[in-house]
């Protein structure tokens, strides 16, 4: 996968991605997301983003599949870096792809001279919120914003100082296990860039793009190896458990504190959101 700069010859696949994706993760009628995507990402608008230099959008290319499979759009306005719209096409989810634009782009906002960085999520959408807290944002405000004759609510997320610090930290530090660089995931640590729990066997690796939402806390897929391929089961992001069970209609229920997720047909999903 690649992950590059946006084209004009790549509006007409984002704009179907962009629907595509709202489709699957947000509470919307299909007369408004058709309006959101015209207004957000029509060839004209996305054309004229290219075009700005205040604008970062980076597209993932996927060579295997020959297409788009994930876009991102972010926007700086003097110190503020703001990430303002995130999608990874529903086919392709679990693959760490909303991660690795994300990144990018708060990367690039960083290096046009960003000292703040912030996030936005529709309420409408029913996926996306958590997807930040793995990065150390926080929810500072509620916004309206207008889309066609509608006013929608809009959370506005900010990167929290002790996220930075812990960034830092990481960089610094050597490449070994780091366990409060996971704050939020409890009994994990970090491991070459990996987010584990520790077993009586070894370790497990969470794939932190495969999400599913629960009562209490998200849960996340948890795999023997590091390359994502032999799954061991769940984690409980709620208590730190991997004492997690899954019934027949994949309802997923940890046993130890109780949070539960309930299937959902079109809940394989990672992340994303707005």
């Amino acid at each position: 996968m690649n992950i590059r700069e946006l084209t004009p010859t790549d509006t007409g696949r984002v704009r179907e991605l962009v629907e595509s994706a709202m489709t699957t993760s947000y509470a919307l009628s299909p007369q408004q997301i058709e309006t959101l995507a015209e207004e957000k990402f029509g060839e004209e608008q996305l054309t004229q983003r290219i075009e700005s230099s205040g604008t970062v959008i980076r597209v993932a290319d996927s060579e295997e599949w020959d297409t788009i499979v994930g876009v991102v759009v972010a926007e700086q306005e003097g110190e503020t870096g703001e990430v303002r719209w995130l999608f990874v096409d529903p086919e392709h989810r679990g693959r760490e792809i909303g991660r690795k634009l994300f990144e990018t782009a708060t990367e690039a906002l960083r290096e046009q001279g960003a000292e703040r960085l912030r996030a936005t999520a529709l309420e409408s959408n029913t996926e996306g919120h958590q997807f930040f807290e793995r990065f150390g944002f926080e929810e500072v405000e509620r916004r309206r914003v207008e889309v066609g004759d509608e006013s929608l609510v809009e959370y506005v997320y900010e990167e929290s100082s002790s996220a930075g610090e812990r960034t830092a930290d990481s960089e610094e530090g050597d490449e070994g296990t780091d366990a409060a660089a996971n704050d939020g995931f409890p009994n994990t640590e970090s491991v070459d860039g990996e987010t584990t729990v520790p077993t009586d066997d070894g370790r497990v690796y969470l794939d932190l793009d495969a999400e599913h939402s629960g009562t209490e806390g998200a849960f996340f897929t948890a795999y023997t190896d590091e390359a994502h391929e032999e799954q061991f089961g769940y984690y409980c992001r709620n208590c730190g458990s991997l004492n997690v069970s899954m019934d027949n209609v994949e309802r997923i229920e940890c046993n130890e504190c109780g949070n539960t997720h309930a299937s959902r047909s079109t809940e394989e999903y990672d992340d994303s959101y707005l």
